[in-house]
């Protein structure tokens, strides 16, 4: 099975190269509005698909009409195999189904060989939380690993150094006072966030819009991250209008990739006895919100789900949470 890691280019390229997959790709962003990271997990299960069916070798076009109902259930054993859990394998399974029936739509295939495949039955789970004292740790942990590093001498380096530690720390501010999505992160501009009134404009899921409050920390840090990014792109000689609001070393758009990775580091030198990722810090925001008297639409709003339903699997974290407390402190538990 095709890694992620380390064969993703392999796939989106071979997925891109196919005169299909790029019509399905501007039906995405014209027609359904899908957003950039929606349409790259798209093309990333379509390229998976098409280098376990045929190959690194095997060139565009490719023959979509000689997939049948046993290919496409290769393909999700191939998936299991490889150790996914049951949610990825179905995203895969949804994304090709999705494909596959805009083919039938455009005449380019008869039948839909995703259509009657069955995903893997959804362990659901409660979402991992961060206790407050975890988080203030990981809010904490970019100031400390700027403080066990030297300042560099040359003087880019010595600016990527100083703005490295307030980008991170906004970063990590921004995610847990707002719940926004890793993806929405990266994705939001500087004209969406108002200091003023202490909210930010978030673009989420089918690119709808909600407004999300910013607390005062995250505020600061935002703007100091902002400051930052203005000397350091001094420093290294770039002029110009900045690519996103924040930058990588090069001085590009930090990608949601690089913002996971970062994030475990992180939870490493906070002392986190588990990896992080961006994800629980949102899963933390809804927690916390709830268990300090929000109501469960109110944090519906913030987190941006469609659906309620979505959003009550945090009254059982919180639930759990309680009955945990009860369990060490009550005598007779």
């Amino acid at each position: 099975m095709v890694r992620d890691e380390r064969q993703s280019g392999t796939a989106l390229q071979k997925a891109y190269s196919d005169p299909a997959v790029r019509a399905y790709v501007r039906y995405l962003r014209v027609e359904r509005n899908a957003s950039e990271h929606t349409v790259r997990n798209y093309l990333m299960d379509i390229g998976q698909f098409i280098v376990s069916r045929w190959g690194r070798e095997r060139g565009a076009p490719f023959p979509w009409g000689e997939v049948d109902r046993f290919a496409a259930r290769h393909f999700l054993v191939l998936v299991q195999q490889s150790g996914r859990a049951s949610s990825t394998a179905g995203r895969k399974l949804s994304s090709l189904r999705s494909f596959y029936r805009f083919m039938v739509r455009g005449g380019r295939v008869e039948t839909n060989p995703f259509a009657g495949t069955r995903g893997p039955r959804r362990r659901r789970g409660l979402p991992r939380v961060m206790t407050v004292k975890e988080v203030l740790a990981l809010l904490e942990a970019p100031r400390r690993w700027h403080a066990q590093h030297p300042a560099p001498r040359s003087r880019w380096q010595a600016a990527w150094w100083e703005y490295r530690c307030v980008r991170d720390t906004a970063i990590l501010e921004v995610l847990y006072s707002t719940g926004m999505r890793v993806g929405e992160l990266v994705g939001f501009s500087e004209r969406a966030v108002d200091f003023l009134s202490g909210v930010v404009v978030v673009r989420g899921k089918g690119r709808k819009e909600r407004l999300c409050p910013l607390g005062g920390p995250a505020a600061e840090a935002l703007r100091r991250a902002l400051e930052g990014r203005r000397a350091y792109l001094e420093a290294v000689g770039r002029g110009g209008k900045p690519p996103a609001v924040f930058l990588n070393r090069r001085g590009g758009g930090l990608s949601a990739r690089s913002v996971e990775r970062l994030i475990r580091e992180y939870s490493r030198i906070a002392g986190i006895g588990w990896p992080v990722c961006p994800h629980v810090l949102r899963h933390s925001f809804a927690t916390h919100m709830l268990d300090n008297g929000a109501d469960l639409r109110s944090v519906q709003e913030l987190l941006g789900h469609a659906a309620l339903s979505t959003t009550q699997i945090y009254t059982h974290v919180s639930v759990e949470r309680l009955k945990e407390v009860y369990q060490q402190a009550h005598p007779r538990a």
